[in-house]
């Protein structure tokens, strides 16, 4: 569980807690954490947490390190689910990829000839951050009508009091009202997707977070806007689907990214 309030101090003592918990016989000697926002390219800083207080520049392995007595590697939290969904899950063997996270923000990852895309800095891939709506809510990031202002679960708040859950058992049994909700969501998401799919022209867009456990509601109207406003050229052969592995998929990719940069592996 995350630490409340999710101060940086306190989720370091609850991270080395964990895994002295998981591993006190000190089997392994990487760790892999996933984190929301951008690191550095060293992957040892977190740059910023958008939605987090305090996490400004935050050098967390430096940190961890001397504690855990193990080596440490930070990477954007979509983008460790996304190097999952390609090593064992709905991205294998796929070259082009997008994953969108849909949850408390809306995360993003992009991996381009099966390889992750990062970009200057270790910045690239908050495709949650795009503007859809430049009139729009107002966003953390200093932006105005971000697709996570949307697509979030706080932006699906504006459309319906009712938690994601509930709206979801409601359309499941055709309630008019939710569906529309859905739609009108789907409707958000194929918008700002298909800006992406203009930049990026994957063979696949994963769809992942808590939010993605309700697809099948929201991913006709997305198509819709799909098809209505990208050329056939830009979209030949897309595959738009749930991720796989759920929320195993930023485990198992921190993990890999762990062998990956400090193992060798």
């Amino acid at each position: 569980a995350t630490p409340q309030p999710a101060m940086p101090g306190a989720v370091s003592v609850a991270i080395s807690e964990a895994i002295d918990q998981l591993d006190p016989d000190h089997l392994a000697d990487l760790v892999g954490i996933g984190l929301p926002g951008p690191m550095d390219g060293s992957g040892r800083i977190s740059r910023i947490a958008i939605n987090l207080a305090g996490w400004q520049e935050v050098p967390l392995a430096d940190w961890l390190e001397p504690r855990l007595k193990r080596r440490v590697t930070l990477a954007n939290d979509a983008n460790c689910a996304l190097v999952g969904e390609a090593w064992t899950g709905a991205a294998q063997g796929v070259a082009d990829a997008i994953l969108l996270t849909l949850g408390t923000g809306v995360g993003g990852a992009v991996l381009l000839g099966g390889q992750l895309f990062s970009g200057h800095g270790g910045a690239a891939g908050e495709l949650g951050l795009i503007c859809v709506d430049p009139e729009g809510p107002s966003c953390n990031s200093g932006n105005n009508g971000s697709l996570e202002q949307f697509c979030s679960i706080a932006g699906l708040g504006r459309l319906s009091p009712l938690e994601p859950g509930a709206l979801s058992r409601l359309a499941d049994q055709g309630d008019a009202a939710a569906l529309e909700v859905w739609r009108r969501y789907g409707q958000w998401l194929g918008i700002g997707l298909s800006s992406l799919l203009y930049v990026l022209t994957p063979e696949v867009v994963l769809i992942g977070g808590g939010l993605s456990a309700a697809s099948r509601h929201f991913l006709p109207a997305v198509w819709q806007e799909v098809n209505r406003r990208v050329l056939p050229q830009s979209r030949s052969g897309l595959e738009i689907r749930a991720c796989a592995l759920g929320n195993g998929a930023g485990r198992l990719g921190a993990a890999k990214l762990a062998l990956e940069r400090l193992g060798g592996g």
